[in-house]
């Protein structure tokens, strides 16, 4: 039984992304004004704040309000444009930035739809009645469901949950008990899959082999939901700070639904395998990176338009490599490693041994770093401080490394025997979470920041306790 794809509309070829202050005007108005209407979610939005150092704006899925010619033109003015979904013939989208979809509707109500992971978990976090109006069996690619409702003498506002898998759409999807149940066990199949084999190319074709079942049996966009989510997990699983900020954000119900984009550290060897998987899941190719000379690493962004995520593929790069296609043709083995190949040697590829380097999340940036600092959890130097951007990781998580891959690299003559005694005994920098806070929808990435950061978190950095 196949699930088909909810295909969107094809990446654009080229990406020059810049803040949208007149859109995000018109958005925060919009919340602004519903937040008013309904104090319960006004009472939210602050335990977000201070709770999570989260901002509500930043969960808001959709924002549905009466259709009228004046905020018809308004939208597209501010460069939103009509992007008809099932059961929303009025929604609008601005495909130049990161905003929620507004939804023109008949009248009645204004509604805010917020992300979470789950809708059971909200409605649980949050004392809901079970006689809120809800659609979507549990399982569903797609539930919502009403969290607050207020009326007073303006018309009323309903705050609502929604919870996607791989689902753009606002009518409810009948989706057998079957399906629902198969794609339970391919996300348990995910989850648990093996990840270390003899050779990576093994590791890649049984990674495909999971990925291409789970595909024929619930479709691309909830196969790539569901492997990301398991990809969330193990990352977790590995980062302290990861784990202390999840467990703020579930108080609320929240869950992980505020990521902003996954970054995996791949080897020059494996890259085009990684890319091919991520096509599979059905990413398309965005913009590319290159730090210049002396960094010596590259990137290539993705973007899956239907599940709405973003990947960083990282890979260690030359100058004249960017101007070729290095996303599908194969890049030639070198002895010496940039900083991206030294992390892959050390733990192992991204998508296989290691798991994520790290996952950036939407945030108040100041909030967080005031508030994890309280959990114990320190946050490194900042590499973006824009008015529009602000970029900063948590102090690294450091790893055992394996000693197979010590020797290998003492015998290539990549690590001196000092380095490798160093890190058997101390271990090495693994895994980071990121602490990022937009604003006026601004969906690029600071390339000159990313680079230093990028640098700071190289392993030879950080062979004796001052880090120098």
């Amino acid at each position: 039984m196949t699930v088909a794809s909810d295909a969107a509309t094809p990446m654009p070829l080229e990406f020059h992304w810049e803040p949208q202050p007149e859109a995000q005007g018109l958005i925060d108005g919009l919340i602004a004004d519903f937040l008013g209407r309904c104090p319960r979610a006004a009472a939210l939005a602050e335990r977000m704040r201070l709770e999570t150092g989260t901002r509500f704006k930043d969960w808001v899925d959709f924002i549905e309000v009466a259709d009228d010619p004046a905020i018809r033109r308004r939208l597209l003015e501010t460069g939103f444009t009509a992007e008809p979904q099932p059961g929303a013939p009025g929604c609008f989208v601005h495909k130049g930035a990161i905003f929620p979809a507004v939804v023109l509707g008949p009248g009645g109500p204004v509604r805010v739809g917020i992300k979470t992971d789950s809708l059971a978990d909200v409605c649980a976090a949050n004392l809901v009645d079970n006689t809120m109006q809800a659609a979507g069996e549990a399982g569903s690619r797609f539930r919502w469901g009403q969290v607050f409702v207020a009326s007073g003498e303006r018309p009323g506002a309903e705050l609502w949950a929604v919870e996607r898998h791989g689902y753009r759409g606002f009518a409810p999807v009948e989706d057998p008990l079957a399906v629902r149940l198969e794609a339970q066990r391919q996300f348990e199949r995910l989850r648990r899959r093996q990840r270390d084999f003899p050779t990576d190319e093994q590791g890649f074709t049984r990674l495909h082999e999971l990925l291409d079942e789970a595909i024929a049996v619930v479709g691309v966009d909830w196969a790539c939901d569901l492997f990301f989510a398991a990809e969330r997990e193990y990352w977790m699983r590995r980062n302290r700070a990861a784990r202390a900020q999840k467990s703020r954000q579930d108080v609320l119900g929240l869950g992980w639904a505020n990521h902003d984009h996954h970054t995996f550290r791949c080897s020059r060897e494996n890259y085009t395998r990684v890319i091919a998987t991520l096509e599979k899941l059905g990413f398309g190719l965005r913009e590319r990176f290159y730090a210049g000379r002396e960094a010596g690493w590259g990137a290539q962004v993705l973007e899956q338009p239907v599940t709405g995520i973003t990947i960083f593929a990282d890979v260690d790069m030359e100058a004249e490599e960017l101007s070729g296609d290095f996303a599908h043709t194969a890049l030639p083995e070198r002895d010496e490693l940039g900083t991206i190949g030294l992390w892959v040697a050390l733990h192992g590829e991204s998508m296989l041994q290691a798991g994520m380097h790290h996952l950036e999340c939407q945030f108040d940036w100041h909030a967080l770093r005031e508030q994890l600092l309280r959990e114990g959890v320190n946050t490194m130097q900042p590499f973006t401080t824009f008015s529009y951007l602000r970029q900063a990781f948590t102090e690294g998580e450091w790893w055992r490394v394996d000693e197979g891959r010590l020797a290998r690299l003492v015998a290539k003559g990549q690590l001196s025997p000092d380095q490798a005694a160093f890190i058997r005994e101390n271990g090495t920098i693994g895994s980071h979470l990121e602490n990022l806070e937009r604003n006026d929808g601004f969906k690029g990435f600071n390339q000159q920041g990313v680079s230093d950061i990028i640098q700071r978190t190289d392993a030879r950095r950080h062979l004796h306790p001052t880090g120098a």
